[in-house]
């Protein structure tokens, strides 16, 4: 049976602000949607805690056994610089910058993003889409919300009325922003007075001279507005209503609001049932942010190559630096924080190796199966990693316990408990075992040293030398192969 029948998940709905069970639109089945990152820098680790954030819902829900349908997009055009309707395109500016095709750019930090996942352990999404694979989608949208006289063209540019949506819906309803209250503290930019209102938003943008990513429209050749892209892709591949939206929580106004306000003008239902935000990362008291310049970029945690951190950390150990903190709340990047985690990380991974040295009894002083339903209710409850956590160092304790034979534990529990604690470690909170790694990279080097030491010794006619190293390494259980390119070697 699939554990989602017998786990009721609970998550926490921006929309109403509340915890709610967990319901899908399809039984057995969920589809999730993550608005994806604008390829014009390399990401930084508060987009990265974002993205793993997510990737631990997604491990979660397939572990439960749901067939999950994961969408996140990448966004190739149409974001503007003040996350509004005016100035340069943030991949077009980067383009001219550095007098190269836009699409060179989009490339060059493409590949970056998923390499920096890949070692961050995240998993690929299901569907990965582009903004500029789906323009002739967008395009359609924007003729539906026009002949539903929500939108209006002007100059060969089209903005959605928010005022006139907001007449029979609820601009704000995600964000808890009152319309009134928009009216009176809005600011003029430049590019704005096109606008009925400065809370209208673009549907598409026509492009001025200079502006070198354009696609033909009915009303310009332009480029669609950042929101709609969102909407296009997510419905296309999830349906007009879907399970669950993600971002990080600066998307919630205006970026997911206007989402709303034009899946629901275009389709006539509320496209998303659980809204879902995870919080920022804290660097030097701000946020962390490309915009300001506070960032820290995981190769340079990796490399050690920074003026922030006393070290370097590995990759999973920053892992697991984040998920002690629950995906809603902030966290504070520091140095000592990353240290007390490494240590942590370093402790849950030296249990988890030696768990094959544990000796069965028959029977069971610990209560595995309750230790167990704990791990559940933490992940039950929002996916609450830190509490999660805190239950696979309670296992910590038995591990050593059960080594030192200070406790028992009967053949079945064993299984159950070790398959449980490689379940959580790996599978859900996606870590490695880096010190396994190490290991392993350590032997590998002094096997080496070794088919160096004897190809020395065939070099200088020393046969005795040469079948000693071959045959005591066999005995070892680590085979030598001679070939053309060299010497290999596999351990049996």
């Amino acid at each position: 049976m699939e554990l989602y029948k017998t786990n009721t998940l609970k998550i926490y709905n921006s929309l109403s602000k509340t915890k709610e069970e967990f319901k899908p639109v399809v039984e057995g089945k969920v589809g999730m949607y993550v608005c994806g990152p604008t390829v014009y820098s390399n990401v930084h680790l508060g987009n990265v805690r974002t993205f793993m954030s997510f990737d631990m819902v997604f491990r979660y829900l397939k572990h439960l056994g749901y067939k999950v349908r994961y969408v996140r997009n990448i966004t190739d055009a149409g974001h503007l610089e003040n996350d509004a309707d005016a100035g340069e395109d943030r991949i077009a500016k980067k383009a001219r910058l550095e007098q190269i095709e836009p699409m060179e750019v989009v490339q060059r930090y493409t590949v970056d993003f998923h390499e920096t996942l890949e070692k961050i352990n995240n998993l690929p999404p299901s569907i990965e889409p582009t903004a500029t694979g789906h323009i002739v989608e967008q395009i359609e949208i924007i003729k539906d919300i026009l002949a539903k006289g929500l939108a209006y063209e002007v100059n060969g540019s089209v903005y959605f009325d928010v005022l006139k949506y907001n007449e029979t819906e609820n601009y704000g309803i995600l964000s808890g922003r009152k319309i009134e209250d928009s009216i009176h503290n809005t600011r003029t930019l430049d590019g704005q007075s096109e606008k009925k209102n400065p809370q209208d938003f673009a549907l598409w943008k026509k492009a001025d001279e200079r502006h070198i990513m354009r696609w033909p429209s009915p009303w310009s050749d332009g480029f669609p507005g950042w929101h709609l892209e969102c909407s296009a892709m997510s419905t296309k591949y999830l349906g007009e209503t879907f399970d669950i939206h993600g971002g990080g929580m600066d998307l919630k106004f205006p970026h997911h609001e206007c989402e709303i306000a034009q899946s629901k003008t275009n389709n006539g239902v509320n496209p998303v049932n659980y809204w879902m935000h995870a919080n920022m990362l804290i660097l030097n008291g701000q946020k962390m942010a490309k915009s300001t310049g506070n960032f820290i970029l995981p190769n340079e945690i990796f490399s050690g190559k920074n003026d922030i951190l006393t070290k370097a950390f590995s990759p999973s150990a920053t892992r697991f630096f984040m998920l002690q903190a629950n995906y809603r709340s902030i966290l504070d990047f520091t140095s000592a924080g990353l240290e007390a985690s490494e240590k942590g990380y370093t402790k849950l991974m030296e249990a988890v190796s030696v768990l094959d040295n544990i000796i069965a009894g028959k029977e069971s002083t610990i209560d595995i199966k309750a230790w167990k339903q704990k791990c559940y209710d933490a992940m039950n409850d929002d996916f609450n990693t830190p509490v999660l956590i805190a239950n696979l160092f309670d296992a910590v304790k038995f591990v050593n316990l059960l080594i030192e034979k200070k406790e028992t534990i009967s053949s079945e529990d064993l299984k159950e408990f070790i398959e449980t604690i490689n379940a959580f470690v790996f599978d859900v909170l996606g870590l490695k075992n880096e010190l396994q790694q190490d290991s392993s990279d350590k032997l590998s080097g002094v096997v080496d040293m070794l088919i160096g030491m004897r190809k020395d010794a065939r070099d200088n006619k020393d046969w005795a030398l040469s079948d000693k190293i071959r045959d005591e390494l066999a005995e070892l259980g680590i085979q030598l192969k001679d070939g053309k390119e060299g010497t290999t070697f596999s351990i049996n």
